[in-house]
C-alpha cells in the first residue's frame, strides 16, 4: 500500500474520535512510522508502506483516537529547541513552560535546583544554555527521575546534574545552597481537572497536574522553604496557572522575597511569578 493510501481512513478514524487536528496528526504519525523527516512528509507519500510499517501506523492511529497525547506514541517532544524522551510518567513539556526557561536565563547563575523535574526539559534546557552551571533536580517520582536521566545522558549533561527524589525540599542536604531555583509544580485546583482535555486528564500523571484543593499548595511550600536553600540575591521563578498571579506573588513577598514581579507567556497570559531573595 502506497503512504497515501493509508492517510485517508486514519484521518476519518481521527476526526471521528475528536482529535482537534486529525490531519495533521495522521501525517505526523506515518511519518513517525516510516522514519521520515517531518519536514518532508508530502515527498514520501507516493512510498509503499511495507506490513510492518503499515502494523504499526494503525496502532498508532488507534492510540491517537483512544486520545493518547502524540508525544506519547512518539515518545519524545521538542522543547526550547531541543529533544525529550517523554512516557506517561512524566509532564508533557508544553511550549509555554520555554517562558520560564527563557527568565531564568536573563540572569546568571551558577548552581540550580529544579523542583519537581518531571522529564528535566527545564533544568536540562538550563544546562545546556549555560555550560558553566551544575545542578540538583528532584521529583517525587522514581519513573520521572528515570526518564529525566536518560534525556540528561542525550543531551550530554549528565556530569553537570544530580538527580534525588524528594517530596519538594524533604530530602536535599540542608547545607545546599542555589542561586537559582526553578520550578514548574502541579497548579490545577482539583475543580478545574474535569475540563482539561482527554489527552491531559485521561494520559498525563495526576500527581503532575493537581496537588488537589485550590492548586496553590506546592507555591505555599516552596515559598516558605525556598529561601533556607538561597544565597543573598538568589532567585526564586515558578510557573503559574493564568489566573493564579496574585495569590502566588503574594506568597512569594511573604517568604521574604523581593522585586517580585509576572513573566507574560507569548499568548499575553501571566506564566511564571519570580523574586528575589533579601
Amino acid at each position: 500500500m502506497k503512504a497515501a493510501e493509508a492517510l485517508p481512513d486514519a484521518i476519518v478514524l481521527l476526526r471521528a474520535a475528536g482529535v482537534p487536528d486529525p490531519v495533521r496528526d495522521a501525517r505526523l504519525l506515518l511519518a513517525f512510522v516510516a522514519g521520515w523527516p517531518t519536514d518532508r512528509i508530502s515527498l514520501h507519500l507516493q512510498d509503499r508502506l511495507d506490513a510492518r510499517d503499515l502494523a504499526r501506523f494503525e496502532r498508532a492511529i488507534t492510540a491517537r483516537a483512544a486520545r493518547q497525547p502524540l508525544s506519547q506514541i512518539t515518545g519524545q517532544r521538542l522543547f526550547f529547541g531541543r529533544r525529550f524522551g517523554v512516557s506517561p510518567d512524566v509532564l508533557d513539556p508544553r511550549p509555554e513552560t520555554e517562558t520560564l526557561v527563557l527568565a531564568a536565563l536573563a540572569h546568571p547563575f551558577r548552581r540550580v535546583l529544579d523542583l519537581g523535574t518531571g522529564s528535566g526539559a527545564i533544568v536540562l534546557s538550563l544546562l545546556a544554555e549555560r555550560p558553566d552551571a551544575v545542578a540538583v533536580a528532584v521529583d517525587v517520582s522514581a519513573e520521572a527521575l528515570q526518564i529525566a536521566r536518560q534525556n540528561a545522558l542525550a543531551l550530554g549533561v549528565q556530569d553537570r546534574v544530580e538527580f534525588l527524589q524528594s517530596d519538594w525540599f524533604s530530602a536535599l542536604p540542608h547545607d545546599l545552597m542555589f542561586d537559582l531555583i526553578v520550578s514548574n509544580p502541579p497548579y490545577i485546583a482539583a475543580d478545574e481537572m474535569a475540563g482539561l482535555s482527554p489527552e491531559v486528564r485521561l494520559w498525563e500523571p495526576l500527581m503532575a497536574l493537581s496537588p488537589g484543593g485550590d492548586g496553590l499548595g506546592p507555591y505555599r511550600v516552596i515559598a516558605a522553604q525556598a529561601p533556607q536553600f538561597l544565597t543573598p540575591r538568589g532567585r526564586l521563578l515558578a510557573e503559574i496557572g493564568p489566573s493564579q498571579a496574585a495569590a502566588v506573588s503574594g506568597f512569594w513577598q511573604g517568604g521574604g522575597f523581593q522585586q517580585v514581579g509576572v513573566v507574560q507567556d507569548l499568548d499575553g497570559r501571566d506564566r511564571v511569578v519570580t523574586g528575589t531573595l533579601g
